[in-house]
């Protein structure tokens, strides 16, 4: 599985572990490193001073690499990118924002840059300023995703039509069988994230690790597009959040109805009733909780028997 991606980021396998809120912490990222594939650790979830434990821990439990994600729009974005400097964290990954903000100042430090998009007119935009790789997610994807819900089968494609850089695909892929598939469609790597959730490594409740594993097909949807749009499971939470889009909710209405802290609430303290709970379509096809090395060793499996067998 030797490609663009191995030798960008100097992996063994192009498999990044998505950089997830309250569920991507140094025993996550660290576990996929050490397994062969490159951890992130999400800042978006994190205090500064978390960060840098984490960052810290993070590297006394790997020599291998790892990368820290970034969303564009944290508060204290200025202190977390002077913690990624001071820590020699070698791979940042950004999101939710624009790329050109932050893209120059990392890349001279020596910082490999990624940037997050669903759509290709971003992707266009994140090589302009000059990132190392795209990561191009489809609305399968959970979390905050894009308002086009464009699909990862479209997405691929039509970005690797268009990018001159490394691509890597995510949003829908839990199986060595789905990677495959988006190489063919033109992906360099791929970035998977609900299935890592499912693991004994994620930081994310027990409670909500065990409804990921319930989960079955439309369990998932994608609402608040007014704010931002965020793919999360079926429950209390989102049940009053279709009820108020049936009374005509104002966009601050809706702002009440989310108010703050409702993914940690759902992700990392359990509570299924009123929490966030935010998981891609593929949480379907996730039926067990395992250790994150165990989960990577299973994809490359199916993926290598995968490839034998179009191949015959």
């Amino acid at each position: 599985m030797q490609n663009k991606i191995t030798d960008l980021f100097k992996i063994q396998y192009p498999i990044i572990q998505g950089g997830m809120i309250w569920t991507s912490g140094w025993r996550l990222a660290s576990a996929v490193s050490n397994a062969g594939g490159l951890g992130l650790i999400g800042a978006g979830s994190m205090y500064p001073e978390v960060l840098l434990e984490h960052i810290q821990k993070c590297k006394e439990a790997t020599s291998k690499p790892f990368g820290v994600n970034i969303p564009m729009l944290y508060p204290d974005i200025d202190k977390v990118m002077t913690i990624i400097v001071e820590e020699g964290v070698k791979i940042v990954f950004t999101s939710a924002g624009n790329p050109k903000t932050w893209t120059s100042f990392l890349k001279e430090k020596g910082i490999t840059v990624v940037h997050v998009v669903s759509s290709v007119k971003f992707a266009l935009k994140a090589q302009d300023a000059g990132v190392d790789a795209i990561v191009a997610e489809g609305f399968e994807a959970g979390g905050h995703n894009g308002r086009d819900e464009t699909t990862t089968l479209v997405l691929i494609p039509a970005v690797k039509e268009k990018l001159q850089i490394p691509l890597i695909a995510a949003g829908g892929i839990a199986t060595g069988r789905q990677i495959l598939a988006t190489m063919i469609l033109g992906a360099d790597g791929v970035q998977i994230g609900s299935r890592f959730v499912a693991s004994i490594e994620a930081s994310s409740h027990q409670l909500f690790k065990d409804e990921v594993v319930k989960a079955s097909e439309g369990d998932t949807h994608l609402t608040l597009k007014e704010l931002a749009p965020v793919r999360l499971l079926k429950n209390k939470f989102y049940q009053d959040v279709q009820a108020a889009y049936a009374k005509g909710a104002s966009v601050e209405e809706l702002k009440q109805i989310l108010g703050r802290a409702r993914a940690k609430k759902g992700m990392f303290e359990g509570d299924l009733h009123e929490g966030e709970l935010e998981i891609g379509q593929v949480s379907a096809l996730i039926n067990d909780i395992k250790p994150a090395a165990q989960i990577l060793d299973e994809m490359v499996a199916e993926f290598q028997l995968a490839k034998k067998q179009i191949t015959n």
